[in-house]
């Protein structure tokens, strides 16, 4: 599979990733099962977080991937403690807390150090500078090789890209969410920070689920894109997964699509997918946005 630069890292990841917060944490073997294939498949970038399952989620990842763990690229999230009697999470953006968390992120994933490691949200009251020395002091003491943010608040990218080394901006991105095009896309590749897209199937819209509301579309909008999106993809064999991951990987800003699978036959019809996708030339790229709009970012300004 083509492997792409992560922004201002010497990181290559597969330009189809694996989004690990669908596997499931109640059946283990299966999801071991599923990691495993997919790197045999030619998929090396997987994205998991301390927050999915309370841990499991990065325990599962690490147990799967020990074997080939100097051949993937292993990203992680950091921000949200659970609370002591498991009711939820709080947001805790400290630098005490982020070294602190990072050890139990090791210890689960099996390994001495993380590839990527990721700001799981944050909003513009943060410490921003506290924060940032968190992540240097990892980067020097060899526990993580990059940093970057999992964010789509414009307040809180702009405000990192200016004053940190962030190597990505994991972030939505789809054919039916095209809000980075319009502010970010620009802005990151001139900085040379990669996006990690997310949702670009759209909830399984892009692929075979039922048309439904979504963003700024009601669901006889997502319908009517839907059939366009068919119409265009008729004459070329493609499916509409391989179409809507051709289109965000088209994105010279895009290092890879990150998509999430929890059964076998979801990972079978990515591999199959992957082996589909292609280069999008400007009048391609233009067929599959009939009846698609421009989307901007209406919060967090």
């Amino acid at each position: 599979m083509e492997q792409r630069n992560l922004g201002k890292s010497s990181i290559q990841v597969s330009a189809v990733g694996l989004g690990c917060m669908s596997l499931k944490a109640n059946q283990p073997k299966q999801s071991k099962d599923i990691l495993r294939r997919a790197f045999e498949n030619g998929i090396t970038f997987f994205d998991t977080a301390d927050l999915y399952d309370k841990g499991q989620n990065e325990t599962i990842v690490g147990e799967a991937l020990q074997p080939f763990r100097k051949d993937v690229v292993l990203a992680s999230k950091v921000g949200n403690a659970w609370r002591a009697d498991g009711s939820g999470w709080d947001w805790t953006p400290s630098k005490t807390y982020i070294i602190k968390a990072v050890e139990g992120s090791l210890s689960r994933l099996r390994t001495d150090y993380i590839d990527l490691y990721q700001l799981h949200g944050g909003t513009i009251d943060d410490p921003v500078e506290e924060i940032i020395e968190a992540f240097e002091l990892l980067q020097m003491q060899g526990k993580i090789r990059a940093y970057g943010l999992s964010s789509i608040r414009p307040n809180v990218i702009k405000t990192y890209i200016s004053r940190a080394s962030i190597a990505s901006v994991m972030m939505q991105y789809s054919l039916l969410d095209r809000r980075p095009e319009e502010e970010m896309v620009e802005l990151l590749s001139k900085h040379n920070v990669s996006i990690i897209a997310r949702g670009s199937l759209a909830k399984g819209m892009l692929v075979n689920k039922p048309a439904g509301a979504y963003l700024q579309y009601s669901s006889g909008e997502v319908a009517h894109i839907l059939r366009n999106l068919d119409q265009a993809i008729k004459r070329t064999g493609k499916t509409r997964a391989a179409a809507a991951l051709s289109y965000v990987l088209s994105s010279a800003a895009v290092a890879t699509a990150a998509v999430g699978v929890s059964t076998p036959l979801q990972l079978d019809e990515l591999i199959e997918t992957k082996q589909q996708i292609a280069a999008l030339d400007e009048l391609s790229r233009k067929g599959l946005l009939e009846g698609v709009r421009n989307m901007y970012y209406t919060e967090h300004r």
